[in-house]
């Protein structure tokens, strides 16, 4: 390995035996039983079950095993054989769990029976399906429609979704935020200003025709394995890697291929990056800068030598705008401040800029470590910025790829599941339906966690999730949330959101994608959209956790049922006992995205929406592609100084989301606990801790609020001077709930500036 990789914490590379040994753990040793078996390999495939681990496409030459050890663990989850049953609350209060630890709750299994609170007995007592929804619905109609939230996950089909916004529609209100608002929002906002499309520009096929591709703050380690099965072939004809990122992400580091019996025999490790460079959390804009710097020059080098241009002239006098005024940012902008703000060498950018240079294709990935900053938006607009330079959107090989974290988040924004009422077709859901749609905004997710904490929101549907646990403010949360008049959660598993009811509190047991869902017309099919736009359809074929469980559809409808006055357009029961039909009226809502939308979603590979921004057409308000000079290098909203910190927050290899399935971070070399703080050993030695000492986090905000963690053991990591790190979501009460990007309202978690006190 080139000497200027750093060293990644674990010795193992990703993949290989350390993924079928972490699958197997989930078992406790033993191998699953047949049933699981053949649902695993019917997974990612056309014609069986589109995993919920992720958003990452489904190839349509596909491999025999079609999924990754997240998704494996994700499935295993659904299918294990615990159960939560009503007799569970038998020995338990309400109360009690609120002591028990994220990991503890998932151990408890799958949720059975729908579920009433008692707040005298202070626990969950079974209630019938008919008399859940039935209280439900009258509780809604006697709400203000502006303080009720209709909440989703990422986890629902477009079917669900779309019936589900459809409800909160119908009943008046737009307060439709998703999981987006805490993670890639700030994508679609950034991406739609400076592009005109709210997502990826890339398909499938560009995947094997790229040059370069260059990382930005994105870890397919572990939240997107089977990207690194295309990137595994990209390094075998050529292709470069370039990988910006605060911590050293063994998949991108080095990667044994499970799919390949040599690789797995012989522990052949195929070499990801070419250039690693550690940048400071909050300097990727400083570094994108460096890399726009050395095409600058370079093409001023071979302007006064009479060579070829290396900033595609041709492309930026056609498509883009705002040109001249970038190019004279980046000249005023001196290497010193560059250095200074990204915490990387003027060489390592240079090696790194040299590459861009020299690869005629290159496509520009990026996950939260770009999107979850105060500057968010700008991260994202300066990697379109070096795209632009040198033609690399809209063309084949080239473009932006935002990894989305979950199974259909993108898909649920593209049927309806949205707050901003410029995104929705409001003239077609009049003309299908016959309501008048509320034209009043709704709310994100910064905003209802302010109402709730204020006393203005009454009650939250959610569909899917966690949400008590994946916000910030997570201790004002806890409270607000149980002051509500009403919380429903339609979920698989107990997590703890549950454990602070409101006033009225239900929680409604939902099939899992794997799981039949057998409906009037037979096995119902779902269908999701991935990160490159394309639509797959997804059946589930294993039993059913309990005969009580329902669809996540038939949840909607049976709310929708309880809450609205019946009107002959609204045929929840038809649209129940066929989920073909919504597919129907999807497409009559979206023709241009979901042509022959039944005949095409089993398409090996799933057919493709289309996007724009890939053909050059530019939807923003300019007609063009627009350049964009950054008013500041760094993506905080606060100044460094003596003794504050960056703290990032991290999910272990041992989790989806606010979901825990064990204690092993083995890419990080942390075992058996979640409780660690991780810091270099600079910043140990400068702080005058040790390794192994008990410290706490102490929010530095600045707003006067008192926000701590403690209990974290000092851990030495290979980590930039000024950055440390700890665990989502357990960190998430250190962030403040004002602290997010500028114009998505996603919550800045990667730099959060924070304080070290000793235990």
């Amino acid at each position: 390995m080139a000497d200027h990789i750093p060293n990644p914490e674990s010795e193992g590379p990703a993949g290989g035996w350390g993924s079928v040994k972490s699958i197997v753990h989930m078992f406790g040793g033993t191998l699953p039983s047949p049933a699981i078996l053949k649902t695993l390999a019917s997974q990612n495939k056309p014609g069986g079950f589109q995993c919920v681990s992720c958003a990452w496409p489904k190839p349509v030459n596909y491999h025999p095993f079609e999924f990754c050890e997240n998704g494996a663990k994700a499935t295993l989850s659904d299918l294990t054989s615990a159960r939560c049953k009503p007799s569970f609350w038998d020995n338990h209060t309400v109360s009690e769990l609120r002591d028990w630890k994220d990991y503890d709750l998932e151990q408890t299994g799958r949720l059975t029976h729908p579920m009433r609170y008692d707040a005298e007995r202070d626990r969950y007592v079974e209630v019938p399906w008919d008399e859940a929804f039935g209280q439900i619905g009258e509780t809604l109609k006697e709400l203000p429609r502006d303080d009720v939230v209709f909440y989703s996950s990422g986890h629902a089909g477009l079917e669900a979704s779309y019936l589900y916004a459809l409800l909160a529609r119908v009943y008046g209100t737009n307060n439709l935020p998703q999981s987006s608002n805490m993670c890639h929002e700030t994508t679609s906002v950034g991406l739609n200003k400076v592009i005109g499309s709210p997502v990826g520009t890339i398909i499938w096929e560009d995947l094997e025709k790229a040059d370069a591709f260059f990382f930005f703050g994105q870890n397919p380690g572990s939240n997107s394995p089977r990207f690194l099965h295309p990137l595994q072939q990209a390094k075998k004809r050529g292709a470069r890697i370039v990988t910006f990122n605060p911590v050293v992400e063994q998949g991108l580091v080095s990667f044994v291929n499970p799919q390949s019996p040599i690789d797995m025999l012989t522990g052949h490790e195929t070499q990801i990056s070419d250039e690693y460079l550690q940048v400071k959390a909050g300097g990727d804009i400083a570094a994108m800068m460096g890399l726009c710097k050395v095409v600058v020059e370079a093409d001023d080098d071979a302007i006064a030598k009479g060579n070829s241009r290396v900033i595609d002239t041709d492309f930026i006098a056609e498509h883009t705008t705002g040109f001249e005024t970038f190019i004279a940012s980046v000249r005023q902008t001196s290497w010193d401040d560059i250095e200074r703000e990204s915490g990387l060498t003027e060489l390592a950018l240079r090696r790194a800029g040299e590459i861009y240079i020299g690869a005629e294709r290159v496509i520009g990935v990026h996950g939260m470590g770009l999107t979850q900053h105060s500057q968010g938006a700008l991260n994202v607009a300066m990697l379109v910025n070096l795209l632009l330079l040198r033609g690399n959107i809209g063309r084949a090989g080239a473009g932006c790829c935002p990894v989305r974290g979950h199974s259909n988040v993108q898909g649920q924004r593209t049927v309806g599941i949205a707050e901003k009422t410029k995104l929705i077709p409001m003239d077609k859901l009049k003309q299908l339906f016959d309501f008048d749609p509320p034209t009043k905004d709704g709310t994100t997710i910064v905003d209802a966690v302010k109402g709730l904490i204020a006393g203005k929101i009454k009650a939250f549907i959610s569909l899917g999730g966690n949400l008590v646990r994946a916000v910030p403010e997570q201790k004002e949360m806890e409270r607000a949330w149980a002051t509500q008049e009403l919380t429903v959660m339609v979920s698989t598993k107990l997590n703890r959101s549950h454990l602070f009811p409101g006033k009225q509190a239900y929680i409604l047991p939902c099939l899992s994608r794997a799981e039949r869902d057998d409906q009037a017309t037979g096995n119902q099919a779902v269908s999701v959209e991935d990160s490159f736009s394309h639509i797959s359809g997804s059946v589930g074929k294993h039993g059913p956790a309990s005969k009580y469980l329902r669809s996540e559809l038939a949840i909607v409808t049976g709310i929708a049922k309880a809450a609205l006055d019946p009107h002959p357009r609204l045929k929840w029961d038809e649209w129940t006992g066929d989920y073909s039909l919504v597919r129907q009226l999807i497409e009559l809502t979206y023709p241009k995205d979901f042509k022959d939308y039944n005949s095409r979603m089993f398409q090996p590979g799933g057919f493709y929406r289309g996007n724009d921004a890939h053909d050059r057409v530019w939807n923003t308000e300019e007609k063009k592609a627009v350049f964009t000079a950054p008013k500041q290098l760094n993506a905080l909203a606060f100044n460094d100084a003596d003794g504050r910190y960056r703290l990032m927050t991290l999910r272990s290899n041992d989790q989806f989301n606010t979901t825990i399935y064990g204690y092993s971070d083995r890419f990080r070399g942390i075992e058996g606990t979640r409780d660690v703080v991780l810091m270099s050993e600079h910043d140990i030695a400068k702080a005058g801790l040790r390794p192994g000492q008990m410290v706490t986090l102490v929010s530095d905000f600045g707003d006067g609020v008192r926000r701590e963690l403690g209990g974290l053991v000092v851990t030495a990591h290979n980590l930039p001077i000024g950055t440390i790190g700890a665990y989502y979501p357990e960190a998430n009460v250190l962030n403040a709930i004002d602290h997010h990007d500028e114009l998505s309202k996603t919550p800045a978690s990667k730099a959060i500036p924070v304080r070290i006190e000793v235990s």
